[in-house]
């Protein structure tokens, strides 16, 4: 089975500079071969020199040997052609970039390729990538539940043209962007200048990658009764995608599987946004069986409304950490590395989501521990 290949979504609001980055990153001199999908409807210029714009789709091979083509149709087909013609030899390419519009909800890209099997077989998901413009990003998330949404479903976070900004309102953002989403990193770019190892093989979606959370997250908020947690593994389950129903399988019986995970925070009070995130943390075992039962009903009943989810957790009766994620109503779960004798076991959930009912959520799985 050949190596499947790997994907990157860059996801935006208008403006915020995910064109300038592509240009970056295609016209450096890497050595990748990069596809490039442009889903675009017409809102943004793109520059001719790297993206084309004609009313029919087009695929045309770069001087580098990257590839560019811009579609208007159904994503999967795309990818599916694009395969074909790498296993036809007829296009080299190493990975793939997807450039969604700048009013694009990333969501149901991401679901591509857990919902495709054809396409889960080829193509794995790496990371989402979100850029955020440092002028306008604080009203764009006031105005545009779109953009609260990029932010959400974000593995990174690229703040773009931090120079039009003082430092003030650069930290403001940035305390923001950490509520809405504690998962993601935040990474300051500018002028399009990104070292090509914040951009590629992030493991956003891979269930062994390390999750880390800023360790000053909420360190001035005092919420009593969980705390906010950084890093966070993932866990498998069987999802029947059609029917939206998932049967989460948290103590998997091996194998790396790959799934989605959404959450909420709450927020400092100037923002009321509709995207929040929340972090639950435990040190007492969870009993496996009451876990997927709980974990299964919330998905069930709020799985549109989480965007992501993580955690790394500790099980009754299993020695190693359980790592799960997943998006919407298709959760994924493994067993990762065994607890060290000398480290404390406990439990590490992020949920970032649209209103989520959190006391309901931690009251829930406050219920299902030992």
């Amino acid at each position: 089975m050949a190596s499947m290949i790997p994907v990157t979504i860059l996801t935006g609001f208008l403006g915020s500079g995910k064109t300038t980055l592509l240009k970056r990153i295609l016209n450096e001199n890497h050595g990748m071969k990069i596809a490039v999908i442009e889903n675009e409807f017409g809102e943004e210029n793109i520059d001719n020199e790297i993206l084309v714009q004609d009313s029919t789709e087009q695929i045309i091979q770069m001087s580098n040997g990257c590839i560019c083509c811009t579609i208007r149709g159904d994503l999967a087909r795309v990818l599916g052609d694009l395969a074909q013609q790498k296993r036809d030899g007829k296009l080299d390419f190493d990975r793939v970039v997807i450039e969604t519009t700048g009013l694009a909800n990333p969501g149901p890209v991401a679901q591509t390729f857990f919902m495709d099997n054809e396409i889960a077989d080829e193509f794995l998901l790496d990371a989402i990538i979100t850029l955020v413009d440092a002028k306008h990003g604080n009203h764009q998330l006031d105005e545009h539940e779109v953009v609260q949404r990029q932010i959400g479903f974000a593995d990174r976070l690229f703040i773009t043209k931090a120079d039009l900004v003082d430092e003030k309102e650069l930290g403001d953002l940035r305390h923001r962007l950490m509520h809405m989403n504690p998962k993601a990193q935040i990474r300051q770019v500018d002028f399009g200048v990104a070292d090509i190892k914040e951009v590629f093989d992030l493991r956003g979606f891979n269930l062994n990658a390390k999750l880390d959370i800023d360790p000053d997250f909420l360190a001035e908020d005092d919420h009593a009764h969980h705390d906010h947690a950084h890093d966070h593994d993932h866990d498998h389950a069987n999802c029947d995608h059609d029917h939206g129903q998932c049967d989460a399988k948290l103590v998997p019986e091996g194998g790396d599987h790959e799934g989605h995970d959404h959450g909420h925070h709450h927020h400092h009070a100037h923002h009321d946004d509709k995207i929040k995130s929340f972090v639950y943390r435990s040190d007492r075992p969870f009993d496996p069986n009451r876990l997927e039962d709980f974990l299964g009903g919330i998905l069930q009943i709020y799985g549109e409304r989480l965007l992501r989810y993580k955690g790394v957790l500790y099980m009754k009766g299993v020695d190693r950490k359980v790592v799960f994620q997943g998006v919407h109503q298709m959760m994924g779960s493994d067993l990762a590395m065994k607890w060290l004798p000398a480290e404390k076991k406990n439990s590490k959930m992020v949920f970032i989501g649209i209103e989520l009912p959190q006391d309901l959520i931690t009251d829930g799985l406050d219920a299902c521990l030992v």
